[in-house]
């Protein structure tokens, strides 16, 4: 199981500028950020498949594209892979992603894929929010109302971490129940797209 999600987190991410070939919601393509000539030139193999199948994969009706852009980005920022940010912050922008989303989705990773990881994101997208002209009005607010959280699920996570951290770094308890459940300001059926997305990245990294 786990060289199969190994396999998928590493085909989703191959598909690069090249994996989304149709139109955005918003009636244009994104930018780009190499051309199939440039592939072409280096590994015509890699241009085939990219042309092909990973092509499909954004057009499979199990996922909206806006989903689709959703879990990429969660990939993106996990793997730190910052040049191709600018096309799929982008892309899931034109595909319905609200800017307060993206935000989010970056905040939120912040703990989970490493912080040096959400401010290379925070830099790219700096520079495609200020093209789009988006301001911070459409941003999250930092102290955001936080959604309720359901009890039981919440003192099962926290037994866990104490049980697992408590011995060893008591601060882990603390920052997982005071900082991390005040990163809830976003709808929580996105949450475990996020996640899911991440740990299959974390997956494929054992396997390299």
């Amino acid at each position: 199981m786990n060289s199969l999600t190994a396999t998928i987190a590493s085909l989703s991410l191959i598909a690069g500028s090249f994996a989304q070939g149709s139109e955005t919601k918003a009636g244009r393509r994104a930018k780009r950020t190499g051309t199939v000539n440039d592939v072409r030139m280096v590994a015509p193999g890699l241009e085939k498949y990219a042309q092909g199948p990973l092509a499909e994969l954004w057009k499979r009706p199990g996922l909206t594209p806006r989903d689709r852009s959703i879990v990429m980005l969660a990939a993106l920022v996990a793997r730190n892979q910052t040049i191709e940010m600018p096309h799929y912050f982008n892309l899931a922008l034109d595909n319905g992603v609200k800017p307060s989303e993206v935000s989010e989705i970056i905040t939120h990773l912040a703990f989970y894929s490493g912080w040096a990881n959400a401010i290379s994101a925070v830099a790219v997208a700096k520079d495609v929010f200020a093209q789009r002209k988006i301001g911070a009005d459409q941003l999250p607010p930092a102290s955001p109302t936080l959604l309720p959280l359901d009890n039981e699920a919440e003192a099962k996570r926290a037994a866990g971490v104490e049980q697992q951290f408590g011995n060893v770094a008591p601060g882990i308890v603390q920052y997982t129940t005071d900082v991390l459940s005040a990163t809830c300001g976003s709808h929580l059926r996105r949450k475990p797209a996020w996640r899911l997305s991440f740990l299959s990245v974390k997956s494929s990294r054992r396997w390299r």
